[in-house]
């Protein structure tokens, strides 16, 4: 691997102190559901409370949420035996894992993604408590931990998407499997680039009507407190770059890597999100719980900053469509921060078969259930 990096002087430590000290709640501590503000209607409450470093999230055939992690090494899955949407148990399935983010389902078996393979377990539903070996279906992957993190899902085309972050905050990789978003058959075999110059993706999802794809990405760190934007992007097609990293949000030109490109060259984002809001899991909406206007719509889970003066994110969003347009966003929920004390960060979202959304949060270990009455 050859790079190009910043050589910038970046004094890290003195941002993660000042992070820290906004924290609210210890970590693993009672989640505070109540403390959430939603639209009219809506309510939140906890599905599950015991599940530390809660990531990303993948329904099985028979109705068992499984749950990745990053730091923890550990995949879970999470049993609501009589229906009533609290969780009555949940097991870990997978530990000693290198930074199990990603997990998706198809038909009977479990994907795993951590750092530098995918990981399949067959038939897990069925033996939950003597989960059977995994099968390594591709390990060609960087071994980088520098956003190496991985969000997995399978697409409408039955091909598995894995991306590859950058390595890096800001640089130039001679390898092309760097800053995209691949996709290989079940197997492990066919790998190839579908999208390029995407810094770091951890959520994606397909329009339920186009059946294109949709992402979030990270913006780049240390260009000050409102610049970059996250990115909602759409790739309607194989073979777009994004950008990364040259050039950033609408137009901004990279001031290390851009000054030599124009951004009229790279497809531009579907919507600008915040600035360092670390926008991941999102999903469109495909349900009848919740009132028409948000069908097929995106709820995008926001992390919230790390580095930013002001800390900004820690909610979750709503990105409005007009038929494959995106035209507004807005906050949906929102409470995981008061008063510059973190609660809570918001991780993935995953769609209930009774039209519920389920939403991770890994600072508390708890995953939340939303739901609408009138």
């Amino acid at each position: 691997m050859v790079l190009k990096r910043s050589v910038t002087v970046l004094v890290i430590l003195s941002c993660l102190c000042a992070a820290w000290l906004r924290e609210g709640l210890p970590m693993g501590s009672s989640p505070q559901a109540g403390n959430i503000t939603l639209p009219p209607g809506f309510r939140i409450a906890v599905y599950a409370g015991d599940v530390p470093g809660a990531r990303s999230m993948a329904l099985g055939p028979k109705g068992t949420l499984f749950v990745g992690s990053r730091g923890e090494g550990k995949v879970y899955a999470i049993i609501d035996r009589n229906g009533d949407y609290i969780a009555d148990e949940v097991i870990t399935v997978a530990r000693g894992l290198n930074m199990p983010n990603g997990v998706a389902f198809l038909q009977n078996a479990l994907y795993v993604a951590e750092v530098h393979r995918v990981l399949r377990y067959d038939a897990i539903e069925s033996r939950l408590s003597d989960p059977p070996p995994p099968v390594i279906v591709n390990d060609s992957f960087p071994k980088d931990r520098h956003h190496g993190w991985k969000f997995i899902r399978f697409g409408p085309d039955g091909l598995l998407y894995v991306p590859v972050g950058a390595p890096c905050n800001i640089c130039e990789s001679e390898d092309a499997r760097y800053a995209s978003i691949m996709r290989m058959k079940p197997d492990g075999k066919g790998l190839e680039i579908f999208s390029r110059g995407v810094r770091n993706t951890v959520g994606f999802d397909w329009h339920p009507v186009t059946k294109e794809l949709w992402f979030t990405d990270n913006g780049r760190d240390w260009m000050g407190d409102d610049r970059p934007p996250d990115e909602l992007n759409h790739a309607p097609r194989k073979g777009l770059h994004f950008g990364y990293p040259y050039c950033h949000g609408t137009g901004i030109s990279d001031p290390e890597f851009g000054e030599d490109k124009s951004c009229k060259a790279y497809t531009p984002p579907a919507l600008e999100l915040g600035p360092h809001v670390a926008s991941l899991g999102m999903r469109f909406y495909r349900g009848d719980m919740f009132p028409a206007a948000y069908r097929n719509q995106i709820f995008i889970a926001e992390h919230g900053s790390w580095n930013r003066t002001a800390p900004v994110g820690y909610r979750i969003t709503l990105a409005r469509l007009e038929g494959n347009r995106a035209v507004k966003y807005e906050v949906f929920a929102e409470g995981w921060l008061q008063d510059g004390l973190v609660y809570g960060r918001p991780v993935d979202i995953q769609e209930m078969p009774d039209g519920s959304l389920l939403v991770s949060d890994d600072r508390s270990g708890a995953i939340y259930r939303i739901s609408y009455q009138k």
